[in-house]
């Protein structure tokens, strides 16, 4: 089990994105939110997707780059983006890897049954690629504002 902290740098990330492009971390010099989210069109997933594409406008502003990433296939993330008029990046990690790096790929439990699925998790990265802050277990509501605080005190504004 992977076990990441602030201060550790953040994985490396290349895996294919909506729009029939990729997501290299390597190539991104600016800070960035990665939050990584079990299944499109759920109700969770579809609420924080829209909440963090709502205040798209501060990540923007503060050249803060927002990835969401779930083992979808690329063409689902397109679907997904077009029926919610999503503004943000969705990464499709199928094979598993990136969940593995993050420790996001845990056992969960339903109604007594045990199964493997991605953790609602989210972590701030700075420009030098270093966590800034970590999200486990992830309530969707105030999710986002409190996302949008760290990135100002990592901003210091």
């Amino acid at each position: 089990m992977v076990n990441l902290s602030v201060g550790m740098k953040a994985p490396f990330i290349n895996i294919p994105r909506d729009g029939g492009t990729s997501i290299n971390t390597s190539k991104i010099s600016n800070p960035y939110v990665i939050y990584f989210y079990p299944k499109d069109d759920t109700p969770g997933c579809t609420t924080e997707a829209i909440n963090f594409s709502e205040d798209i406008n501060f990540f923007n502003d503060n050249n803060i780059t927002v990835i969401g990433i779930s083992k979808d296939t690329v063409e689902k993330h397109d679907k997904f983006i077009k029926k919610h008029s999503l503004s943000v990046i969705l990464g499709s990690d199928q094979k598993g890897d990136v969940c593995e790096s993050f420790g996001v790929w845990v056992e969960k439990s339903m109604y007594g049954r045990k199964y493997m699925g991605i953790e609602r998790s989210t972590f701030l990265v700075d420009s030098n690629g270093n966590l800034q802050k970590i999200w486990k277990k992830v309530k969707v509501k105030g999710h986002v504002d409190d996302v949008i605080n760290s990135c100002k005190e990592m901003l210091g504004t």
